[in-house]
C-alpha cells in the first residue's frame, strides 16, 4: 500500500511520463503465429517453409520497447515446406542436422524504437551451434483486449541471414550458373503475443 502511495505521489510530482514502464511478460500464442522463412530455388522461385514447434516471450512493456528482452526457441525438426522428402533432407546433416542440434534460439541484445509502431531488434541467433548477430525489422500493433479479457499485441518481424554463416553449407551449382539453393534466407515472423496474468519478476 505504501509503495502504491509513493508511486502516486511521484506521478503527481513528476508526471506519469517520467516513471518507467512496469515490467510485463508476453508469451506467443502459437495457434495464431507463424515462424517462417523463404529461400531461392534454382535462382527462379522462392520456396517458403515454417517451423511448427516454437516458443517465444517478451519481458517488457509495449509502451517502452527499448527496455524489452526477447527470447525464442525453435525445434528445427518441426520444419515444414509441404514436401516430406525435402523436409527430411533439411533435417539431415546437409542442412539443420536436427539430431545433433535440435534447437535454434534467439536472444535479443538491443531493441531500438523507430516509431510508434516500428522497432529494430538485434540479437544473437544460434543455429547448428553457431551464434551470430541478427537484426530484425519489427512492426507491432496497439494492444487490444480479446473477448476473453486478455491483453494482446501483434508483431511482424523480417530479416535476412546467410545460411553459410551458420554452417548450413550444402550447395550444388547449376549448369547454367547459380546455385540450386540460395545462400540468402529471408526470415518472416507473424506473432500474436498475450500478456501473462502474473507480473514479471
Amino acid at each position: 500500500m505504501k509503495k502504491n502511495l509513493l508511486s502516486l505521489a511521484l506521478a503527481a510530482a513528476l508526471g506519469t511520463a517520467s516513471l518507467p514502464a512496469l515490467a510485463e511478460t508476453w508469451t506467443v500464442d502459437n495457434s495464431h503465429s507463424t515462424v517462417g522463412f523463404a529461400v531461392r530455388h534454382m535462382m527462379v522461385s522462392n520456396v517458403k517453409g515454417t517451423f511448427d514447434k516454437f516458443t517465444a516471450s517478451i519481458d517488457g512493456s509495449p509502451a517502452d520497447p527499448g527496455s524489452a528482452k526477447i527470447s525464442a526457441t525453435i525445434e528445427v525438426a518441426s520444419v515444414n515446406t509441404r514436401e516430406p522428402k525435402r523436409d527430411d533432407h533439411l533435417r539431415a546433416a546437409d542442412f539443420f542436422d536436427a539430431a545433433k542440434f535440435p534447437l535454434m534460439t534467439f536472444t535479443s541484445t538491443k531493441v531500438e524504437k523507430v516509431s510508434a509502431t516500428k522497432a529494430k531488434v538485434t540479437g544473437d541467433l544460434t543455429l547448428r551451434g553457431v551464434t551470430k548477430p541478427v537484426t530484425l525489422d519489427v512492426e507491432y500493433t496497439p494492444v487490444v483486449k480479446s473477448p476473453w479479457g486478455k491483453s494482446v499485441v501483434g508483431a511482424t518481424a523480417t530479416g535476412k541471414i546467410n545460411r553459410q554463416d551458420f554452417g548450413v553449407s550444402f550447395s550444388k551449382t547449376l549448369e547454367a550458373g547459380g546455385l540450386l539453393v540460395g545462400d540468402e534466407v529471408t526470415i518472416q515472423l507473424e506473432l500474436e503475443l498475450v500478456k501473462s496474468d502474473a507480473p514479471a519478476k
